[in-house]
């Protein structure tokens, strides 16, 4: 076996495979990635924590990877074109593997109006006028609304469908 061969695979690499860091890159060209997505992603192809570590060291030196700014695009985006609850979307960012003081950060501090006009939405798309009062509330818990916010919607969509009547 040559010298080459032999030093390539005690760094880690793979014949046939790409580098670490060809392998980063392809996965940020595809999404943002929290630095402990990106890892696990890198750890489940093979490659070894020191790799990974000097990887992720090069990709925030060369500004490929920053993690605030793509907690905030994912968070701005979720707030704004999802239907999510402002809880459910602070789990989504945390199982995607970004700082949960990183995630409040991004938190607006005023939610309430955006809150009731989702959880007003998510029961319009669900229930059907009649529908039980009980069912509509545990929904809306089930999704993340807090339980003000959660009454409120109920009660008002069950006024309006008695004005409909």
């Amino acid at each position: 076996m040559s010298k080459e061969r032999s030093a390539a695979k005690s760094s880690g690499s793979r014949e046939g495979q790409p580098s670490c860091k060809a392998k980063a890159v392809e996965f940020l060209a595809r999404s943002d990635q929290s630095i402990r997505r990106l890892s696990d992603k890198l750890s489940r192809k093979g490659y070894g924590e020191d790799e990974i570590e000097e990887t992720i060291q090069w990709l925030q030196s060369k500004r490929f990877i920053q993690e605030e700014e793509g907690c905030r695009r994912r968070f701005e985006f979720l707030y704004h074109d999802s239907s999510y609850s402002v809880r459910q979307i602070v789990a989504k960012l945390q199982q995607q593997g970004y700082d949960r003081d990183m995630i409040r950060e991004c938190i607006p501090d005023d939610t309430d109006e955006r809150e009731y006009a989702v959880a007003m939405k998510v029961v319009r798309r669900r229930f059907k006028a009649g529908a039980e009062q009980q069912k509509m509330l545990q929904h809306l818990y089930m999704k993340g609304f807090d339980y003000d916010t959660a009454r409120n919607a109920v009660e008002d969509l069950r006024l309006e469908w008695d004005e409909d009547i």
